[in-house]
Protein backbone atom coordinates (compact mmCIF):
# COMPACT_ATOMS: atom_id res chain seq x y z
CA UNK A 1 0.00 0.00 0.00
CA UNK A 2 1.64 3.34 -1.29
CA UNK A 3 1.24 6.68 1.10
CA UNK A 4 1.41 10.11 0.03
CA UNK A 5 1.75 12.59 3.04
CA UNK A 6 1.97 16.01 2.66
CA UNK A 7 1.92 18.61 5.86
CA UNK A 8 1.97 22.03 4.15
CA UNK A 9 -0.05 22.54 0.90
CA UNK A 10 0.73 25.23 -1.46
CA UNK A 11 -2.43 26.72 -0.96
CA UNK A 12 -5.06 27.26 1.74
CA UNK A 13 -7.52 24.17 0.81
CA UNK A 14 -11.02 24.28 0.32
CA UNK A 15 -11.04 20.76 -1.79
CA UNK A 16 -8.34 18.00 -2.78
CA UNK A 17 -9.14 16.49 -6.24
CA UNK A 18 -7.35 12.48 -6.36
CA UNK A 19 -6.83 10.45 -8.91
CA UNK A 20 -5.63 7.10 -9.22
CA UNK A 21 -5.91 3.76 -10.49
CA UNK A 22 -5.69 1.26 -7.51
CA UNK A 23 -8.70 -0.79 -6.74
CA UNK A 24 -9.32 1.18 -3.92
CA UNK A 25 -8.02 3.90 -1.88
CA UNK A 26 -8.11 6.37 1.20
CA UNK A 27 -7.67 9.71 2.47
CA UNK A 28 -7.48 11.78 5.95
CA UNK A 29 -7.00 15.51 6.91
CA UNK A 30 -5.60 17.12 9.73
CA UNK A 31 -7.48 20.65 10.78
CA UNK A 32 -7.25 22.07 13.79
CA UNK A 33 -9.38 19.17 15.63
CA UNK A 34 -6.61 16.91 14.59
CA UNK A 35 -6.25 13.75 12.05
CA UNK A 36 -10.00 12.78 10.85
CA UNK A 37 -10.73 9.17 10.52
CA UNK A 38 -9.71 7.78 6.97
CA UNK A 39 -12.29 8.21 4.06
CA UNK A 40 -12.58 5.87 1.61
CA UNK A 41 -12.82 7.46 -2.03
CA UNK A 42 -14.99 5.94 -4.44
CA UNK A 43 -15.38 7.73 -7.06
CA UNK A 44 -17.63 6.88 -10.74
CA UNK A 45 -15.89 6.02 -13.62
CA UNK A 46 -17.69 8.34 -15.98
CA UNK A 47 -16.56 9.91 -19.04
CA UNK A 48 -17.31 10.89 -22.43
CA UNK A 49 -18.66 8.02 -24.99
CA UNK A 50 -15.44 6.92 -27.48
CA UNK A 51 -12.98 8.34 -24.86
CA UNK A 52 -10.61 6.27 -22.93
CA UNK A 53 -11.71 5.44 -19.27
CA UNK A 54 -10.31 7.70 -16.87
CA UNK A 55 -8.97 6.63 -14.08
CA UNK A 56 -11.06 7.06 -10.88
CA UNK A 57 -10.74 10.83 -9.42
CA UNK A 58 -12.63 12.09 -6.29
CA UNK A 59 -13.07 15.34 -4.98
CA UNK A 60 -12.88 15.74 -1.21
CA UNK A 61 -13.99 18.47 0.62
CA UNK A 62 -11.01 19.75 2.67
CA UNK A 63 -11.88 23.24 4.19
CA UNK A 64 -9.37 24.27 6.72
CA UNK A 65 -7.40 21.33 6.06
CA UNK A 66 -3.39 21.50 6.92
CA UNK A 67 -2.15 18.33 6.03
CA UNK A 68 -3.47 15.36 4.05
CA UNK A 69 -2.47 11.90 3.70
CA UNK A 70 -3.20 9.46 0.52
CA UNK A 71 -3.09 5.74 0.45
CA UNK A 72 -3.52 3.12 -2.48
CA UNK A 73 -4.41 -0.44 -1.71
CA UNK A 74 -2.46 -1.72 -4.77
CA UNK A 75 0.80 0.10 -3.80
CA UNK A 76 0.57 2.71 -7.07
CA UNK A 77 0.23 6.55 -7.01
CA UNK A 78 -2.04 8.75 -6.72
CA UNK A 79 -2.46 12.29 -7.89
CA UNK A 80 -3.57 14.86 -5.96
CA UNK A 81 -4.67 18.50 -7.13
CA UNK A 82 -4.93 20.99 -4.50
CA UNK A 83 -7.78 23.40 -4.99
CA UNK A 84 -9.03 26.78 -3.76
CA UNK A 85 -12.56 27.04 -5.03
CA UNK A 86 -13.35 30.35 -3.17
CA UNK A 87 -10.25 32.68 -2.57
CA UNK A 88 -9.21 31.60 -6.38
CA UNK A 89 -10.25 34.23 -9.42
CA UNK A 90 -13.62 33.23 -10.80
CA UNK A 91 -15.07 35.13 -13.94
CA UNK A 92 -17.85 37.18 -13.62
CA UNK A 93 -21.17 36.98 -16.01
CA UNK A 94 -22.76 40.17 -15.93
CA UNK A 95 -26.42 40.19 -15.74
CA UNK A 96 -27.29 36.13 -16.24
CA UNK A 97 -29.75 34.82 -17.86
CA UNK A 98 -32.00 33.07 -15.18
CA UNK A 99 -32.93 29.86 -16.75
CA UNK A 100 -36.15 27.75 -16.27
CA UNK A 101 -35.99 24.33 -14.84
CA UNK A 102 -37.89 21.59 -16.72
CA UNK A 103 -39.84 20.45 -14.15
CA UNK A 104 -43.88 20.31 -13.63
CA UNK A 105 -44.88 23.73 -12.28
CA UNK A 106 -46.94 23.65 -9.24
CA UNK A 107 -46.56 22.61 -5.30
CA UNK A 108 -43.12 24.40 -3.90
CA UNK A 109 -40.15 24.92 -6.18
CA UNK A 110 -37.07 24.65 -5.46
CA UNK A 111 -34.12 26.93 -5.63
CA UNK A 112 -32.10 26.65 -8.53
CA UNK A 113 -29.07 27.41 -9.94
CA UNK A 114 -28.06 28.31 -13.29
CA UNK A 115 -24.47 28.42 -13.94
CA UNK A 116 -23.78 31.95 -13.47
CA UNK A 117 -25.38 31.73 -10.00
CA UNK A 118 -23.08 29.09 -8.69
CA UNK A 119 -19.71 30.64 -10.28
CA UNK A 120 -18.93 28.60 -13.56
CA UNK A 121 -16.04 29.66 -15.20
CA UNK A 122 -17.40 29.61 -18.87
CA UNK A 123 -13.26 30.08 -19.99
CA UNK A 124 -12.76 26.71 -18.92
CA UNK A 125 -14.73 24.97 -21.80
CA UNK A 126 -12.22 26.33 -24.42
CA UNK A 127 -9.10 25.65 -25.46
CA UNK A 128 -6.33 28.43 -26.29
CA UNK A 129 -7.66 28.16 -30.25
CA UNK A 130 -11.18 29.39 -29.15
CA UNK A 131 -12.72 25.74 -29.57
CA UNK A 132 -14.98 24.41 -27.86
CA UNK A 133 -13.24 21.25 -25.26
CA UNK A 134 -16.21 19.14 -25.25
CA UNK A 135 -18.01 20.33 -28.23
CA UNK A 136 -22.54 20.01 -27.93
CA UNK A 137 -24.27 17.39 -29.62
CA UNK A 138 -27.66 16.69 -29.07
CA UNK A 139 -30.02 13.54 -29.18
CA UNK A 140 -33.73 12.06 -28.03
CA UNK A 141 -33.82 11.45 -24.51
CA UNK A 142 -33.81 7.49 -23.61
CA UNK A 143 -32.80 7.14 -20.13
CA UNK A 144 -32.57 9.69 -16.63
CA UNK A 145 -29.50 7.97 -14.46
CA UNK A 146 -29.32 9.28 -10.56
CA UNK A 147 -25.53 9.34 -9.77
CA UNK A 148 -24.04 10.56 -6.24
CA UNK A 149 -20.87 12.69 -5.88
CA UNK A 150 -19.19 10.44 -3.29
CA UNK A 151 -17.72 13.79 -1.80
CA UNK A 152 -18.96 13.24 2.35
CA UNK A 153 -20.61 10.64 3.83
CA UNK A 154 -21.96 12.93 6.13
CA UNK A 155 -23.72 16.56 6.34
CA UNK A 156 -20.45 18.09 6.65
CA UNK A 157 -20.09 20.61 3.63
CA UNK A 158 -20.43 24.17 4.25
CA UNK A 159 -20.33 25.59 0.59
CA UNK A 160 -22.06 23.11 -1.64
CA UNK A 161 -21.60 25.51 -4.66
CA UNK A 162 -17.96 25.56 -3.65
CA UNK A 163 -17.95 21.53 -4.57
CA UNK A 164 -20.10 21.96 -7.81
CA UNK A 165 -17.24 24.06 -9.15
CA UNK A 166 -14.43 21.71 -7.89
CA UNK A 167 -16.37 19.04 -9.84
CA UNK A 168 -16.30 21.18 -12.42
CA UNK A 169 -12.99 21.73 -12.45
CA UNK A 170 -11.57 18.14 -11.84
CA UNK A 171 -14.21 17.32 -14.60
CA UNK A 172 -13.73 19.76 -17.24
CA UNK A 173 -9.72 20.29 -16.87
CA UNK A 174 -8.21 17.81 -14.62
CA UNK A 175 -10.33 14.86 -16.32
CA UNK A 176 -10.19 16.44 -19.47
CA UNK A 177 -14.28 15.72 -20.04
CA UNK A 178 -13.96 19.29 -21.50
CA UNK A 179 -17.28 20.19 -18.83
CA UNK A 180 -18.99 18.92 -15.70
CA UNK A 181 -20.13 15.32 -16.57
CA UNK A 182 -23.68 15.85 -14.42
CA UNK A 183 -26.64 17.69 -16.09
CA UNK A 184 -27.83 18.38 -13.02
CA UNK A 185 -26.55 18.88 -9.37
CA UNK A 186 -28.28 18.30 -5.98
CA UNK A 187 -27.28 19.56 -3.09
CA UNK A 188 -28.32 18.41 0.85
CA UNK A 189 -30.60 21.92 0.72
CA UNK A 190 -32.45 20.65 -1.88
CA UNK A 191 -30.81 23.21 -4.23
CA UNK A 192 -30.51 22.07 -7.79
CA UNK A 193 -27.36 23.41 -9.88
CA UNK A 194 -27.30 23.83 -13.45
CA UNK A 195 -24.58 21.06 -14.77
CA UNK A 196 -23.72 20.38 -18.65
CA UNK A 197 -23.64 23.34 -20.83
CA UNK A 198 -26.20 22.84 -24.02
CA UNK A 199 -27.23 26.24 -24.95
CA UNK A 200 -27.59 30.04 -24.31
CA UNK A 201 -31.71 29.20 -24.33
CA UNK A 202 -34.51 28.89 -21.50
CA UNK A 203 -33.90 25.08 -20.31
CA UNK A 204 -30.83 23.30 -19.03
CA UNK A 205 -29.91 20.17 -20.13
CA UNK A 206 -31.96 20.46 -23.67
CA UNK A 207 -30.77 22.57 -26.80
CA UNK A 208 -32.30 24.65 -29.05
CA UNK A 209 -34.32 22.79 -31.10
CA UNK A 210 -36.91 19.42 -30.67
CA UNK A 211 -36.26 15.80 -32.51
CA UNK A 212 -38.79 14.53 -35.63
CA UNK A 213 -41.40 13.53 -32.84
CA UNK A 214 -41.65 17.13 -31.00
CA UNK A 215 -39.74 16.21 -28.18
CA UNK A 216 -36.70 18.29 -26.84
CA UNK A 217 -32.98 17.09 -27.72
CA UNK A 218 -30.80 16.85 -24.21
CA UNK A 219 -27.51 17.80 -24.68
CA UNK A 220 -24.93 15.04 -24.52
CA UNK A 221 -22.98 14.92 -21.51
CA UNK A 222 -20.14 12.48 -19.57
CA UNK A 223 -21.61 10.64 -16.53
CA UNK A 224 -21.76 7.12 -17.83
CA UNK A 225 -18.47 6.00 -19.71
CA UNK A 226 -19.30 4.94 -23.29
CA UNK A 227 -23.50 5.37 -22.48
CA UNK A 228 -23.62 9.18 -22.28
CA UNK A 229 -26.11 9.85 -25.79
CA UNK A 230 -29.61 9.75 -24.80
CA UNK A 231 -28.84 9.47 -21.17
CA UNK A 232 -29.18 12.55 -18.91
CA UNK A 233 -27.41 12.43 -15.52
CA UNK A 234 -28.49 13.90 -12.09
CA UNK A 235 -26.11 13.60 -9.02
CA UNK A 236 -26.90 13.93 -5.91
CA UNK A 237 -23.79 16.02 -3.54
CA UNK A 238 -23.12 13.45 -0.73
CA UNK A 239 -22.10 10.01 -0.37
CA UNK A 240 -25.07 7.46 0.62
CA UNK A 241 -23.31 4.58 1.54
CA UNK A 242 -24.60 3.88 4.68
CA UNK A 243 -27.32 6.43 4.87
CA UNK A 244 -30.25 7.81 2.77
CA UNK A 245 -29.96 11.31 0.90
CA UNK A 246 -31.80 14.44 3.16
CA UNK A 247 -35.66 14.80 2.50
CA UNK A 248 -35.14 17.96 0.88
CA UNK A 249 -32.55 16.05 -2.18
CA UNK A 250 -34.86 13.64 -2.41
CA UNK A 251 -37.49 16.03 -2.58
CA UNK A 252 -35.80 17.93 -5.67
CA UNK A 253 -34.87 14.65 -7.09
CA UNK A 254 -38.30 13.60 -7.48
CA UNK A 255 -39.22 16.93 -8.61
CA UNK A 256 -36.59 16.83 -11.20
CA UNK A 257 -36.87 13.51 -12.14
CA UNK A 258 -40.98 13.48 -12.68
CA UNK A 259 -40.34 16.99 -14.86
CA UNK A 260 -37.38 15.37 -16.62
CA UNK A 261 -39.99 12.14 -17.58
CA UNK A 262 -42.98 14.41 -18.62
CA UNK A 263 -40.53 16.36 -21.11
CA UNK A 264 -39.19 13.50 -22.51
CA UNK A 265 -42.37 11.62 -22.44
CA UNK A 266 -40.43 8.81 -20.17
CA UNK A 267 -42.64 6.07 -18.13
CA UNK A 268 -41.05 6.32 -14.66
CA UNK A 269 -41.47 2.60 -14.25
CA UNK A 270 -40.44 0.79 -17.56
CA UNK A 271 -37.76 -0.76 -18.79
CA UNK A 272 -36.51 0.37 -22.18
CA UNK A 273 -33.94 -1.11 -24.59
CA UNK A 274 -31.38 1.64 -24.73
CA UNK A 275 -29.38 2.44 -27.89
CA UNK A 276 -26.08 4.80 -27.71
CA UNK A 277 -26.83 6.49 -31.19
CA UNK A 278 -22.98 7.26 -31.39
CA UNK A 279 -21.38 3.66 -30.98
CA UNK A 280 -24.45 1.45 -31.57
CA UNK A 281 -23.90 0.04 -27.32
CA UNK A 282 -27.10 -0.89 -26.42
CA UNK A 283 -28.88 -2.96 -23.33
CA UNK A 284 -31.91 -3.31 -21.49
CA UNK A 285 -32.34 -0.95 -18.81
CA UNK A 286 -34.91 0.91 -16.36
CA UNK A 287 -35.97 4.24 -17.76
CA UNK A 288 -34.75 5.77 -14.22
CA UNK A 289 -31.70 3.63 -12.93
CA UNK A 290 -28.71 4.27 -10.97
CA UNK A 291 -25.27 4.48 -12.31
CA UNK A 292 -23.95 1.14 -11.32
CA UNK A 293 -26.96 -0.63 -13.48
CA UNK A 294 -25.19 0.05 -16.04
CA UNK A 295 -22.62 -1.95 -15.56
CA UNK A 296 -25.21 -5.06 -16.82
CA UNK A 297 -24.46 -4.05 -20.22
CA UNK A 298 -20.87 -3.15 -20.49
CA UNK A 299 -19.69 0.08 -18.23
CA UNK A 300 -17.38 -0.19 -15.47
CA UNK A 301 -18.11 -1.20 -12.57
CA UNK A 302 -19.09 1.36 -9.10
CA UNK A 303 -21.12 1.77 -6.36
CA UNK A 304 -22.91 4.85 -7.16
CA UNK A 305 -25.47 5.87 -6.10
CA UNK A 306 -24.44 4.58 -2.96
CA UNK A 307 -25.09 0.55 -1.36
CA UNK A 308 -27.92 2.73 1.47
CA UNK A 309 -29.70 4.46 -1.29
CA UNK A 310 -29.54 2.58 -4.64
CA UNK A 311 -31.88 -0.03 -3.24
CA UNK A 312 -34.71 2.42 -2.63
CA UNK A 313 -34.65 3.12 -6.47
CA UNK A 314 -37.78 1.15 -7.21
CA UNK A 315 -40.12 3.14 -4.38
CA UNK A 316 -38.35 6.43 -6.28
CA UNK A 317 -39.60 5.55 -9.71
CA UNK A 318 -42.73 4.94 -8.06
CA UNK A 319 -42.84 8.59 -6.38
CA UNK A 320 -41.75 9.73 -9.79
CA UNK A 321 -44.88 8.38 -11.20
CA UNK A 322 -47.06 10.18 -8.78
CA UNK A 323 -45.88 13.21 -8.89
CA UNK A 324 -45.72 13.31 -13.08
CA UNK A 325 -49.66 12.20 -12.74
CA UNK A 326 -50.08 15.32 -10.95
CA UNK A 327 -48.98 17.20 -13.91
CA UNK A 328 -49.35 14.96 -16.61
CA UNK A 329 -48.84 18.12 -19.15
CA UNK A 330 -45.26 18.47 -20.21
CA UNK A 331 -44.20 21.85 -19.48
CA UNK A 332 -43.64 24.66 -22.38
CA UNK A 333 -40.17 25.56 -23.50
CA UNK A 334 -39.25 29.38 -22.20
CA UNK A 335 -37.10 30.24 -25.37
Amino acid sequence: MSRTVVTSPAIPLTHLSIKHGGPSAAVRLRTGKGWSDWLELNACQNGRDGALAAARSNVVVANGATAYEVQVADGSDATVSELNMVDGPRRRIPNPQTNSLPVPRGGRQPTYLPRARWGADESLRFADDGSERFPTEFFPVQTLTVHHSGVYEHNEDPDPAATVRAIYYDQCILQEFGDIGYHLLIDEAGRIYEGRYSDPGGLPVYGPSAGTDGRPLMVNAAHVGGYNAGNIGICLLGRFTSRQPSAAAHRSLVFVLAGLAATGRLAPGAKTNYVNPISGASGTVNVISGHRDWATIGAGPTECPGDAFHPYLGALRQEVAVMLSQFPTPPRRSR
